[in-house]
């Protein structure tokens, strides 16, 4: 089987690229500035703004399935435009696709969501990811549209550096105590996304972690797991911050879970001091 990861030098992209080569797939990875290091996957580079390089590449490769990882905040031509542009492709040439979105999407007025839920966003990111997920589901209806919440692995992992940088003085930033979503391993996401992107799965699924825990907890947690002195962690509330965003927001994840195998940890289980290094992510 091949795959075409979109994506394939960011965190989640990265590991994607890791799992599918171990597992002998055939794989492809495209980079907007620099490859992945990741050995025996071919690389192509992929300006998701550009239409006609969108449709070169995944008419050269022709893979079985593509996974849109890519990340890239609020700009509204790559977030929001470039996965339809994708999806468009990926249909005319009869691959699969998997197109990884956002917990971004919902406001955290109905704190629990489950696959049903219609988004409504409150910020520019989540309002790009909502179109993206809007306009690949209209271009190509058999795709998969994955929700996912915050990726934790090692230190390459945003939220994961932030700790480091907090106990270490390098960030004098605070931690939310009410800011809540359902953190996922970036092992167990990745694992996920082949499983979908190799099934027979369409419409939108949930791949988050099964606890639901504060930015602060999860600072807790990721010091605990990695000897960083927890008393260097600040605590606040985004609700008095003026930061906009949802605050609390649980993506349900049970009807997508009972279809996989992988499991989606939660938190608190694959944050436990000695069971996840980062030489294992």
């Amino acid at each position: 089987m091949s795959v075409l990861v979109v994506g394939g030098s960011g965190f989640l992209g990265s590991e994607l690229v890791r799992q599918a080569t171990a597992a002998g797939h055939v794989t492809a990875a495209t980079f907007a500035t620099r490859p992945d290091s990741v050995p025996d996957a071919i690389r192509h580079d992929l300006d998701l703004r550009k239409p006609q390089r969108v449709e070169s590449v995944v008419a050269d490769l022709a893979p079985c399935a593509i996974i849109n990882a890519t990340s890239h905040a609020a700009d509204w031509a790559v977030t929001a435009e470039g996965p339809v542009r994708l999806a468009l492709a990926a249909a005319r040439h009869g691959c699969r696709l998997v197109h990884v979105s956002s917990d971004a999407v919902f406001s955290g007025a109905s704190v629990h969501y489950d696959e049903s839920q219609l988004p409504d966003p409150v910020t520019p990111y989540g309002a790009a990811k909502a179109a993206a997920e809007t306009g690949v589901r209209l271009v190509y209806p058999d795709a998969v549209v994955a929700r996912t919440s915050l990726i934790i692995g090692d230190r390459d992992s945003v939220h994961v550096r932030a700790v480091h940088d907090l106990t270490s003085g390098g960030w004098a930033g605070v931690l939310f105590t009410d800011d809540v979503r359902c953190p996922v391993h970036v092992s167990d996401l990745a694992a996920a996304l082949l499983e979908l992107a190799f099934s027979h799965a369409s419409g939108v699924r949930h791949l988050a972690g099964a606890d639901p825990v504060s930015r602060y907890e999860l600072g807790v947690l990721i010091a605990h797991r990695d000897g960083l002195d927890v008393s260097r962690l600040r605590a606040g509330r985004r609700s008095e911050s003026g930061i906009p965003g949802g605050l609390d927001i649980r993506l349900d994840c049970r009807a997508t879970q009972r279809e996989l195998v992988t499991p989606l940890r939660g938190a608190r289980e694959f944050l436990v001091e000695g069971t996840n290094t980062p030489s294992n992510r």
